[in-house]
């Protein structure tokens, strides 16, 4: 939505497509990335916060997804299809201090 920081994309983001009612704790990265949809070369870049979340139920997820569930940091690398994914959450897993699993996946 236009008049919506990129504060308040994100929390309404994550309730569309989570299920959950969550707040943000902190920032994180961004990544950019580049693709083409209909013959248009479209540029996107895509901001990252902590949150926590304070209500909500993963069973209201966004039905475009077949299945949402919390995983350990340790299995994140494991999960993750993208290298830019992976950084991120050792990025997260390092400002919680606890072990991200990233070493793993090297």
């Amino acid at each position: 939505m236009r008049d919506e920081t990129t504060e308040q994309t994100a929390v309404r983001e994550v309730s569309e497509e989570t299920g959950l009612e969550v707040r943000i704790t902190g920032p994180l990265s961004h990544i950019e990335y580049t693709f083409v949809k209909s013959g248009t070369r479209i540029h996107k870049t895509v901001h990252y916060f902590m949150m926590e979340p304070v209500g909500g139920d993963l069973e209201r997820h966004d039905h475009e997804f077949e299945q949402v569930r919390w995983i350990d940091f340790a299995d994140a690398p494991a999960v993750l299809t993208f290298e830019t994914e992976r950084a991120l959450v050792a990025q997260a897993a390092d400002a919680l201090g606890v072990p991200s699993g990233a070493e793993r996946a090297s």
